[in-house]
């Protein structure tokens, strides 16, 4: 009988955004329990992800989601934040996986083999998992934002660049929970000449 080895998937969401922190989700999967409709969470609508999020968090071996601050983005840079992010998430698994997978280009640093997998979350059902509990967390987290910030308008957005958000911006100004390393906040910071 060969050994079943515990791999985890690890994925990101809100590296784009002007507002809030980065979250990563590491998830191990089981295989005696598989979920159907896991797909990379922008290719599923909000509902969908809605309803798989908790049954991941059910069906999975073992989940966590950690987040990197805004000002942690701002002192670091995205890439490292993300980075610091995903290590949390994996070392807060209350089982040690054998093998990280990560969607994209770069592996944490976590002492754990790890392979990073571009487009993993469409090829690998545990990245693609965490990529869902990812997105689901931070949205979560935006709309708690929304009610402190309602102006900037975070719900609906979730801290995008949309024209909305970049016109509540100059109006309202750059608030605490704004990355300021990020260029059209570090524009609105510029004394005016």
């Amino acid at each position: 009988m060969t050994d079943i080895i515990l791999i985890c998937g690890v994925d990101e969401a809100g590296r784009g955004p002007l507002a809030g922190p980065v979250s990563a989700a590491a998830v191990i999967l089981d295989a005696a329990n598989p979920i159907a409709g896991l797909a990379d969470s922008k290719k599923l609508s909000e509902l969908q992800r809605d309803q798989l999020a908790p049954v991941i968090r059910e069906c999975a071996l073992a989940w966590a989601v950690a987040y990197a601050s805004v000002e942690e983005i701002d002192r670091l840079n995205i890439l490292q934040a993300t980075l610091l992010a995903m290590r949390r998430a994996v070392l807060t698994l209350h089982i040690r996986p054998q093998q990280v997978l990560v969607d994209g280009l770069y592996c944490p640093q976590t002492g754990i083999p790890s392979q990073a997998i571009v487009k993993g979350d469409s090829k690998v059902a545990a990245i693609s998992a965490a990529s869902i509990l990812a997105k689901t967390a931070r949205d979560a987290l935006m709309l708690e934002l929304h009610e402190q910030y309602p102006q900037y308008g975070f719900a609906g957005h979730k801290g995008y660049p949309t024209a909305a958000h970049l016109a509540a911006l100059r109006e309202h100004g750059v608030s605490a929970v704004h990355r300021r390393s990020f260029r059209p906040v570090r524009e609105l910071l510029r004394p005016q000449a």
